[in-house]
């Protein structure tokens, strides 16, 4: 049976320019990386890519997070912007703000925080309500339904 990519980054990298960060090691400070990284460890401080983020289900992160993805299995304390896209997966544990156009979160997830969607406004379907629209039609219309 095939397994797909993601299936491939629950289990550990499989790219040759992937990384791991395993179980029972500690970090501090700054990470920038190209490719995926995988963390299964402690880290604090803050953690910066154009690509790939997978917190582990043993890992506890204490960061700033500025990333394309992140996909979360689990501890992340601190707030992420993500350029493409965030996934809480089932176990995952969140404290702090997302930002990011593209949110799943799994049942089972524990998260606490504010999400921001960026772009919501362009990409809405809804016609805006104000002293600048019509005033006739139904109430669903002037509500932009």
């Amino acid at each position: 049976m095939a397994t797909s990519k993601r299936d491939d980054l629950q289990t550990g990298p499989t790219a040759s320019g992937d990384l791991l960060l395993g179980q029972g090691a500690e970090f501090e400070g700054k990470l920038t990386f190209a490719g995926t990284v995988r963390i299964d460890a402690k880290f604090k401080g803050s953690i910066t890519t154009n690509d790939v983020l997978v917190v582990g289900q043993n890992a506890t992160i204490d960061a700033e997070i500025t990333c394309g993805t992140v996909i979360v299995y689990g501890e992340v304390n601190g707030n992420i912007h993500a350029k493409s896209g965030v996934e809480f997966r089932s176990p995952a544990r969140v404290r702090g703000d997302i930002e990011t156009p593209s949110l799943l979160i799994e049942k089972g997830v524990f998260f606490h925080g504010q999400s921001k969607m960026a772009d919501l406004e362009r990409s809405s379907p809804l016609k805006k309500v104000g002293a600048d629209a019509p005033a006739g039609g139904s109430e669903a219309e002037r509500a932009g339904y």
